[in-house]
C-alpha cells in the first residue's frame, strides 16, 4: 500500500494539505504526520470501495443479472435502492475499522516485502495461492460463526434480508458483518510474506 500512497500523496494528498494549510494559516501536515496518514487512508480506502462496489454491481447488474428474478414475490419493493442504501451505510464504518491494519503495513508491522527475488521467484505464485486458499478458509469459518444464534441475529442477519438479491446486496450488510468477513485479507500479510504488489493485486481483485 505504501506504492499507493506515495503515488497519492504526489498527485493528490500534497496538493490538497497545503492548500488546506494556506487557507487556515497553519503548517501542511508532514507525509509521516500519523493524522495525515489516517486521513489520506480514509478517504482514499472509502473511494476506493464505493467506486468498486457501485461500478462492479452496477455492471453486473446491467449486463449479467437476469432482471427477471425481480418479478419474484419474495423481492422486496424498492429492494434494489434498499440495498444501495445499506451498503452506503456500512461503508464508512468498515472504512475506518480498516485504517488501522493499513497503517501497520506502512509503519512495516506486516511480511510485505519489495525485492522480487527475496524469498525466490516461485514463491510469488506460491503466496499468491496461498493469500487465496487462507482469505476463503477464514471469511468461510467467520461466516459459519456468524450464524451462531448468539451472533447471528446482532450482526448477520441483515444480509439475510435479501433472499432474492441483485448484485448491489454484494455490500449489503451490517457493518461489523462486512468488517468481520474482509479481515483475513489484512490478517494474510501478518502471517506470511508476501510481495507487494502480488499483495496489491490480490487484495484489489
Amino acid at each position: 500500500m505504501d506504492v499507493v500512497m506515495e503515488y497519492m500523496d504526489t498527485y493528490v494528498f500534497d496538493g490538497v494539505y497545503n492548500q488546506a494549510a494556506a487557507l487556515t494559516s497553519t503548517t501542511p501536515l508532514p507525509r509521516d504526520s500519523l493524522l495525515r496518514q489516517s486521513l489520506s487512508l480514509f478517504v482514499f480506502i472509502y473511494a476506493y470501495i464505493v467506486a468498486f462496489y457501485f461500478g462492479t454491481a452496477g455492471l453486473s447488474y446491467r449486463y449479467i443479472y437476469d432482471k427477471k428474478q425481480e418479478l419474484h414475490p419474495k423481492f422486496l419493493p424498492r429492494q434494489k435502492l434498499l440495498e444501495m442504501a445499506c451498503a452506503s451505510r456500512a461503508l464508512p464504518t468498515i472504512t475506518l475499522m480498516t485504517v488501522p491494519w493499513i497503517l501497520a503495513e506502512l509503519h512495516g508491522y506486516s511480511m510485505v516485502y519489495k525485492e522480487w527475488s527475496k524469498f525466490g521467484y516461485v514463491y510469488l505464485g506460491v503466496s499468491a495461492a496461498m493469500f487465496i486458499l487462507f482469505t476463503d478458509f477464514c471469511i468461510y469459518w467467520v461466516h459459519r460463526l456468524q450464524h451462531h444464534p448468539l451472533v447471528y441475529a446482532k450482526c448477520h442477519k441483515l444480509h439475510h434480508k435479501w433472499i432474492v438479491c441483485t448484485p448491489y446486496a454484494s455490500h449489503a450488510f451490517h457493518p461489523v458483518d462486512g468488517y468481520l468477513q474482509s479481515l483475513p485479507y489484512h490478517m494474510a500479510v501478518f502471517i506470511f510474506p508476501m510481495h507487494e504488489y502480488v499483495y496489491l493485486a490480490l487484495f484489489a481483485f
